[in-house]
Order: C-alpha cells, then sequence, then structure tokens
C-alpha cells in the first residue's frame, strides 16, 4: 500500500448557525488521485479549507506523513507542502508568469530592492517545463485563457514543492482539449509521489482521472471506495442517499407556438457575427458551443449588458430598442449569469434582499420606506417554492452553496415574473441533486408560460433539456438542430467549424 500521506480524524467545524463538519475524515496516499465528492453544502469546501489552513478546526486531528499537526494559516500548510488551487483563480492579471509564480519569493540583485527579472523568468521556464508546458513566463497572465491560467497556478503550487495539491473544481470552464492536457499534468504529478485530491462534480471526469473516491453527504464522512469497483449510480446513491432521476419531464414542442423573440443579424465586434434566431413562447432553446464562441456575448447583448453594432432585436413581433439591462427588464428579460457571484448576487446582502432585488421599487411606499411584511412573504415564498436551504432569509448569500445561490438568483427573476429567461450554464459548479431540482424548475417555468434559453456546456444537459439548439463556432451560428435531430456528434460538429452549414 502506498504511503499515507495525509490522514484527518474526527474533524469537526461550525459558523454561525450551520455545523459544517462532524466528524470527518480523509486518507490521502502519496501518487494517488483522490476524488472528493458530495453535494453543495456536504462540507468539501470547508474541509479541504481546514486542510489547507483557511479555516481553523474545533475538533479532531490532522496527520501529515504520520505526525499530528496544526495547520494554523495557509502558510504554515505551503511550508508543510500542501497546496490548494481555489476554483476562482488566486492570480494577479497585471503581472507575468513568472511574477505570479514566484509572488513574494522573488530573487532580488545584488541591491535587494531590485527584482533579477531574467532570474525569475528562468526559473519560471525550468518549472514550466518540468511539467511541459508551453507557457512564456513573461507572458501577462490577463492575456491567457483559463485554462492557461489553471495551469500557472498548478506551477506556482509546485514551486513550493508541494507533495500535497487540491484542486477545487478545476474543469469547470474548461473545453474537452484543455481537460485533456489538465488530465495529462495531474497524471504526471501522480507518477511522481504527488498526492492529488480532485473536487467535482462532473462523475464521468471522476471515473476517468481518480484512484479512489471519498464522499461526503450533510456534513459527514460516508465512505471511500476503489474507483474502479463502482458505477455512477452508485456515486450518485452515496453522495445523495436516494436516487436521482436527472431527467425531467418532457414538454413536447408546439411548431404553432408564437415567436416571443427574434434576433436579427445581430454583430458586435469579432465576438458576434450576424446571429440571427428565434424563441418560441413557453419552448427552450439551448445554445451550444465550445468556450469562446460567443453564446454568453450574445446573451449580454440582448440584455443590454454590452452594445451592439449592429443588428435588430424583436419582442412579440415588435422591433425593440435595448440599450443597457434596465431596458431588457422593462421588456420582460431575465438574464441569470454564468458567473452568479460577480452579476447575479449581492453577496453581502441576505437572502430577502436578493430575492426582491430586481423588483425593490414595487414594494416600497411613498417616501421610500420599504414594506418588510411584503418582502419577507415574497422572500419566504419562493425559498420554499425553490426549496431553497438557509437557515433565514437574513442569511447572507456568500454563506449558502452554490447550487442554492443558484435558485435565489432564480427566485429574483421569478419575483419579477419574467417572460423570457436566459440561464447561461445553469448548473455550473452545481451538484448532481440540485442539477435535476434545476431541470424541473426549467420544465416547471416553461409549462407556466415562460420562454427560455439555456446556455450550456455540457452536451447532455443540452440534449435533454432543448426542444430546438442552436450552435455557435466563433461567434456565429453555424448550425441549427431539433431534439429529434441533435446527437452530441452532430452538435460538435458544428462547434468546431467556422462556417455556418449551408
Amino acid at each position: 500500500m502506498q504511503d499515507v500521506l495525509v490522514l484527518m480524524e474526527g474533524i469537526d467545524k461550525s459558523f454561525p448557525g450551520v455545523h459544517a463538519l462532524d466528524q470527518c475524515r480523509l486518507e490521502l496516499r502519496a501518487g494517488e488521485v483522490l476524488a472528493l465528492l458530495g453535494e453543495n453544502g456536504a462540507g468539501k469546501s470547508t474541509l479541504m479549507k481546514a486542510l489547507a489552513g483557511v479555516h481553523s478546526i474545533d475538533a479532531g486531528q490532522i496527520f501529515y506523513k504520520g505526525k499530528e499537526v496544526t495547520i494554523s494559516s495557509p502558510k504554515a500548510a505551503q511550508d508543510l507542502g500542501i497546496c490548494m488551487i481555489h476554483q476562482e483563480l488566486n492570480l494577479m492579471p497585471h503581472l507575468t508568469v513568472a511574477q505570479n509564480i514566484f509572488i513574494g519569493r522573488e530573487p532580488r540583485r545584488a541591491f535587494k530592492f531590485l527584482l533579477d527579472e531574467k532570474a525569475i523568468n528562468e526559473q519560471a521556464q525550468q518549472l514550466l517545463d518540468t511539467i511541459h508546458l508551453k507557457i512564456d513566463p513573461r507572458a501577462r497572465v490577463a492575456d491567457l485563457s483559463v485554462a492557461k491560467q489553471q495551469m500557472v497556478e498548478i506551477a506556482k503550487a509546485l514551486s513550493f514543492n508541494s507533495e500535497v495539491l487540491i484542486m477545487d473544481e478545476p474543469t469547470a470552464a474548461l473545453t474537452d482539449a484543455e481537460i485533456a492536457e489538465l488530465f495529462r499534468i495531474i497524471r504526471q504529478l501522480r507518477d511522481k509521489g504527488v498526492g492529488i485530491i480532485h473536487i467535482s462534480h462532473r462523475l464521468e471526469e471522476i471515473k476517468q482521472i481518480s484512484d479512489r473516491i471519498t464522499v461526503m453527504r450533510d456534513s459527514r464522512y460516508v465512505d471511500t471506495v476503489l474507483t474502479t469497483d463502482v458505477t455512477i449510480d452508485q456515486i450518485i446513491n452515496m453522495m445523495v442517499g436516494r436516487t436521482i432521476y436527472e431527467s425531467a419531464p418532457e414538454i413536447p414542442e408546439n411548431a404553432d407556438r408564437e415567436i416571443v423573440l427574434e434576433v436579427r443579424n445581430l454583430n458586435r465586434g469579432q465576438a458576434i457575427k450576424t446571429v440571427h434566431f428565434t424563441l418560441k413562447r413557453t419552448a427552450m432553446l439551448g445554445v451550444a458551443g465550445l468556450m469562446g464562441a460567443g453564446r454568453t456575448e450574445v446573451a449580454r447583448a440582448i440584455f443590454g449588458a454590452d452594445p451592439i453594432d449592429t443588428g435588430e432585436i424583436y419582442i412579440m413581433g415588435k422591433k425593440t430598442t435595448i440599450n443597457d439591462p434596465g431596458d431588457a427588464v422593462q421588456h420582460s428579460i431575465g438574464y441569470l449569469s454564468e458567473d452568479r457571484k460577480r452579476y447575479g448576487l449581492a453577496l453581502g446582502m441576505d437572502v430577502e434582499t436578493n430575492v426582491v432585488l430586481a423588483t425593490f421599487k414595487k414594494f416600497q411606499g411613498a417616501f421610500g420606506w420599504v414594506n418588510r411584511v411584503l418582502t419577507r412573504k415574497i422572500a419566504a415564498h419562493y425559498v420554499d417554492a425553490l426549496q431553497v436551504k438557509t437557515p433565514s432569509l437574513q442569511q447572507k448569500v456568500k454563506n449558502l452553496s452554490g447550487g442554492n445561490q443558484q435558485k435565489v438568483v432564480i427566485g429574483k427573476w421569478l419575483t419579477r415574473d419574467c417572460d423570457i429567461l436566459i440561464f447561461d450554464e445553469p448548473t455550473r459548479g452545481i451538484d448532481i441533486g440540485a442539477k435535476s431540482e434545476i431541470y424541473r424548475l426549467l420544465n416547471d417555468l416553461a409549462q407556466h408560460g415562460k420562454s427560455i434559453i439555456m446556455i450550456s456546456s455540457e452536451l447532455p444537459e443540452i440534449l435533454r433539456m432543448s426542444h430546438r439548439i442552436v450552435v455557435m463556432c466563433e461567434g456565429r451560428i453555424t448550425g441549427e438542430l431539433s431534439a429529434a435531430e441533435a446527437t452530441q456528434e452532430r452538435i460538435m460538429a458544428f462547434a468546431t467549424q467556422r462556417e455556418a452549414a449551408v
């Protein structure tokens, strides 16, 4: 058996109103990839932050290479050889790759206040070469793709001679090709004896990359199993303690439905090139494509978040001018951004305020006083209807799990009662159980008269939920398919061709 690098036993951690970890355990061996799975709110990230020194533990023991340790800070963890790469990358975009890798530890010249840029670049190049990464150490991080930024984070972690690498949702924003490159590096590190903890909601990937799987549920440890010994259905059952059906009841498409939204010849620089499509009442239109295809740019243009160069938008057959998101909301369009934390939520505010945020004026009296009785009633209704897991309506949204944060954003637009809803990556970073709930919710919305545009990078999700699918590549729509015509292979064929199919 491989040497045990990390052993966590009886770990407890509480926050105000939340028992985040309850007698949890974890064992990581040298030269293995250990997948850490569980629904949002199961305690995965909290447990890893305890190991990485971000959170102190209330009870329990942590052993590193057989010796009990106290990890009081991220620096203490790094000094031991434990490094965590967070889902939100922790890089300085205005600095170079080399400067980010060695920030705070830069080689100096004879005069200590002068950095030795040549030495920094050479050392960074050596580090990048060890994992066969073709990245210029002098390149600005802001100019790199998300995938390459992630590789820089890995190189930075290795610069501390890390023997334990924790990766939180590393593939969430990557294409298939970029995931393959990441997995190559993970396997290379594993073969060198590094212990890797991989947190992900993508179970097919977990089956590909991991050696063992540890599952958590409701803040507790469930079990650790060999990856080769379990099926995906068994993993799901361990995670949620119940049977999950990802597919929601299909709503048949009615060809006679009226068109509620038409986009004609939309253009914006190189990001959007002559885009045209229609959305019918109570229909779900899937928008597929690889990263950088222009899907989000189209959604933001329709919502007025970004200006367009040319093109026309028609709502209910009437030409409409949308200059900003306020105009879009007035025309009953709601947009759930892929970056819910940045654009969808007021993280420092409570659940109640976030739910009524897009409709705040409706609850104001003559002198600007807010009718808190009514806001509380409305917020309570949607928290209950959407099954948002929160200790109270006064809980700050930043303390909720990703799936519950997403439900709060949905509740905000349901309060506004928008007729057209644009969902951009609605299940990104959300666990299998919450995904199932979101799918059912989307179908419920369509059944109650809402028209939905759903952008997703997960092809099974697009195929499962959409009545029609438009596929984009490099700013253009290169194909359109009915649900009956669509397959993963046909979508990918359109997603990789630059010109529209004739």
